[in-house]
């Protein structure tokens, strides 16, 4: 079972998701939940299955005293590295939070000062922690039905199955289609881009 609270039952989890694909935007989720909330099935989303992500989705949505989502897009990844991107996401998703709580807690080792919050970084503390097990599950969930839709408007890189992430199949797309307006142009797409010319792929 996961520790309910790290400082204390206000406290606010943050957590982002798909800081290592190579396409779409990197997702963050913030969340405040019921001192007594509990569920069996909570943990690190990426040790949950598709169906179970799918499944505590809405309980989380339900309980959630507050809950907030926040996409930063690949163009602003380019411009501002991942790393700050990912914070930014996160910053935004509080944002959305109505709420009188000044503490966060944060899965990882980076984050920066929000308003006038104190926070913690906790490493792998989507595994140990509820609340911000609870905001990588929101933030991967959203970005996968981002990337469904993605999906739609070019198929041939299976996004519906590999949601942007490095995946030999990906690569191998970009090879054969170039890169999309979604891709990520500040990372390493392909291991030979350093002396492959990567082309923008117009929508049809």
């Amino acid at each position: 079972m996961l520790k309910k609270t790290f400082f204390n039952a206000s406290e606010i989890g943050t957590d982002e998701a798909g800081r290592g694909c190579l396409a779409g935007p990197v997702t963050a989720a913030a969340i405040v939940l019921p001192e007594n909330f509990e569920h069996t099935l909570i943990n690190d989303s990426k040790l949950l299955s598709h169906n179970k992500r799918v499944l505590l989705k809405p309980i989380l949505e339900a309980s959630a005293l507050h809950f907030g989502v926040a996409h930063i897009w690949n163009q602003e990844i380019d411009t501002i590295n991942i790393l700050n991107a990912s914070i930014l996401a996160m910053h935004k998703a509080i944002d959305l939070l109505k709420t009188n709580s000044k503490f966060i807690i944060v899965d990882g080792n980076r984050f920066k000062p929000y308003k006038d919050c104190t926070h913690e970084c906790i490493i792998k503390g989507d595994g140990k922690y509820l609340r911000i097990a609870a905001a990588s599950i929101l933030a991967k969930t959203h970005r996968d039905e981002l990337m469904n839709h993605l999906h739609v408007e070019y198929p041939m890189y299976n996004w519906k199955q590999n949601k942007g992430y490095p995946t030999k199949e990906h690569r191998d797309a970009i090879r054969k289609y170039g890169i999309t307006k979604y891709h990520r142009k500040s990372f390493r797409l392909l291991p030979e881009q350093l002396t492959l010319q990567l082309t923008d792929l117009k929508p049809k």
